[in-house]
């Protein structure tokens, strides 16, 4: 209980670090936060002149699903890439001051999440005038944001800690990010896959998101509560260990930053 002690003593702390993270991300561009908009919008764009006519790929509504697909995914990968050195690079302060070095992850997923939420309006955006349509399912979007962030904040606190030992860490997340996209079905119905081999995209905790997110903006329908039961479950898992793999490496972090 002492982290959520700590915590609470550096409340102001963290708000301003996750304001920080949000203004920051973009300072000096032109567009700034509009940027938060633009990308998705972007990836939309690629991905819905490639898939429906340069592969052949039938899908209603084509673009709504690719865009309740990317910006869900963007979320998490922002997370875990822009976050994984997000101790490295507070290497002088960490020297300095004491406050609690969880702090720094749980700041770029609260900056995360805060611009997921603004990027929803354009999901709105795109259920609204394609021909979608809303229904009060969306809202929903709060709650399986919240375990997709603690699913996130888990996976960052671990990589985050061993990226201070191992500088090559955030390299090879790069690689590896770019795999688990194509793995999880965000530009393609995971329909397309044969039966037999369909059962490994759900083995992918992003798929599950993925789906839930999809099923409440494109569908109009509840998740699957059995499937945001186990998404809850897992996700308070990895948030445990990766915790203490955070708690058990944080004690090296000044001698090695």
């Amino acid at each position: 209980m002492n982290i959520f002690e700590e915590l609470y003593q550096y409340r102001e702390l963290l708000k301003t670090n996750i304001h920080k993270e949000i203004r920051g991300k973009y300072k000096g561009s032109f567009l700034g936060i509009i940027w938060s908009f633009l990308n998705p919008l972007l990836m939309v764009l690629v991905y819905a002149i490639v898939f429906p006519y340069i592969m052949r790929m039938q899908q209603e509504h084509y673009l709504v699903y690719l865009i309740t697909g990317i910006i869900p995914w963007n979320f998490f990968t922002t997370v875990v890439t822009s976050g994984c050195n997000c101790v490295w690079i507070n290497g002088g302060i960490i020297k300095k001051v004491f406050f609690p070095r969880e702090i720094l992850p749980i700041s770029v997923v609260g900056a995360a999440l805060v611009n997921f939420l603004i990027s929803c309006v354009i999901i709105l955006l795109f259920v609204i005038f394609g021909g979608i349509g809303l229904s009060f399912n969306i809202l929903w979007v709060i709650p399986i944001a919240i375990i997709q962030s603690m699913f996130s904040l888990g996976i960052l606190f671990i990589l985050s800690a061993i990226n201070v030992y191992i500088r090559d860490i955030e390299y090879l997340v790069a690689f590896f990010m770019n795999l688990v996209f194509y793995a999880t079905p965000i530009i393609y119905n995971s329909s397309l896959i044969p039966d037999r081999f369909r059962w490994i995209l759900y083995l992918n905790p992003m798929t599950q998101f993925i789906d839930a997110y999809r099923n409440i903006f494109y569908y109009k329908t509840l998740p699957n509560c059995m499937s945001l039961f186990i998404l809850f479950f897992v996700s308070i898992i990895v948030l445990t260990i990766g915790y203490l793999v955070f708690d058990k490496l944080e004690k090296g972090f000044a001698e090695e930053v």
